[in-house]
């Protein structure tokens, strides 16, 4: 890499992550980018997480630690940010683990040359989140998605300037453009997709790339991912509202146009009505047109099966897994409709949510 290579912090927020704190953060140490340092926030966690950092890296000059009282993710991300003079951030969860080169990956796009009319400058890079817990079928079918959905869909979004995540696993910002966006803030539980649209709206290119690999602990079991997934729609929902006023605006065309529509359409509007659809296909099945209603439905599958192909051939992932792709589509859908229906009731409610916990195996491998 040719570029100049300014000085970068990484920031690592943790709430009660014993678990994997100190495996995390010594893998953070193999990191190959030659001028970093390590900021880890513990935010009033109740177990033994600073404890055991503080044993592991007190002496390290690369690793700066802190403790704060309990303030949820946002509030932890920006003391980080706070505690450093450079340029650059990479913000990272505590139970993630990145691979040696990631840094660096992520790094070269804020001086890419870019033949753009407005001139605009790089603000924020999203990583590439793969499973790294790949030892029973939730977390199977969690690869999946990351691979065909949230990866394949940044993709894609990339080339208009209209990515709205830039995950909490692993991202990197230009410290200006999340001053400009107003920093990290804590009135949704999507922290990480509300910066980004800000950084947005602020006039950033918001890129991705997709050689800098992080490996996350995906929950183990339904109960723990219907969690996660609860706070993570919850908290797009939340964010989809605050920036209600981009719809369809002509400033960013990008996101207002073709993200937020998409939000809207295929996040909750159409995955509301799934269950009318399979009750549809089941009363056909039931009053003799199961012919018919076969071959749509192979049809339907063949090409969701030939994206999921693409996805997987873009990311060098191993085919035999698509195997799982069936039972994962019909599982799924279902899970998801239980978290929409939850979500919609606490909107509606008005309630809020914390960051919460889920239970850590630190299982994550990386290979």
């Amino acid at each position: 890499i040719s570029y100049e290579q300014p000085g970068v912090s990484i920031i690592v927020p943790a709430y009660n992550e014993e678990v994997n704190a100190v495996s995390s953060m010594a893998n953070l140490l193999n990191c190959t980018y030659p001028h970093f340092n390590i900021i880890f926030v513990d935010d009033g966690s109740k177990d033994n997480t600073f404890q055991k950092i503080k044993e592991a890296f007190q002496h390290h000059k690369e690793v700066k630690l802190f403790t704060k009282p309990n303030g949820g993710k946002a509030s932890a991300l920006n003391f980080g940010i706070q505690q450093t003079n450079a340029e650059f951030v990479v913000c990272i969860d505590a139970d993630t683990k990145l691979k040696p080169d990631a840094v660096e990956q992520l790094m070269q796009h804020f001086f890419l040359k870019r033949n753009d009319k407005e001139s605009r400058i790089v603000g924020a890079v999203a990583g590439n989140v793969k499973v790294g817990n790949e030892v029973n079928m939730i977390t199977r079918w969690q690869s999946i998605e990351y691979t065909t959905s949230q990866n394949f869909e940044r993709k894609a979004f990339s080339v208009i300037n209209a990515i709205t995540v830039v995950p909490g696993a692993i991202g990197a910002f230009r410290k200006e453009a999340v001053d400009k966006a107003g920093g990290f803030t804590i009135d949704t539980l999507a922290e990480d997709c509300d910066l980004t649209m800000r950084i947005l709206k602020a006039g950033f290119i918001v890129t991705e790339e997709p050689k800098a690999i992080a490996l996350t602990e995906a929950p183990e079991t339904i109960k723990q991912f219907m969690k996660q997934r609860f706070r993570w729609t919850f908290g797009v929902l939340q964010t989809f509202w605050k920036n209600r006023v981009m719809f369809f605006s002509t400033s960013c065309k990008g996101l207002g146009w073709i993200a937020l529509p998409d939000m809207l359409l295929f996040k909750y509007i159409i995955p509301f009505f799934t269950p009318f659809a399979d009750l549809f296909m089941l009363i056909g099945l039931l009053t003799g047109n199961a012919q018919k209603i076969g071959f749509y439905y192979l049809v339907f599958m063949f090409v969701d099966a030939c994206i999921a192909l693409l996805a997987f051939s873009f990311e060098n992932e191993k085919i035999y897994k698509l195997v799982w792709l069936i039972p994962q589509r019909l599982v799924y859908r279902w899970l998801m409709i239980i978290v929409l229906f939850k979500s919609f009731k606490r909107a509606i409610k008005g309630e809020l949510q914390s960051w919460g916990v889920l239970k850590r195996t630190g299982n994550v491998k990386i290979g």
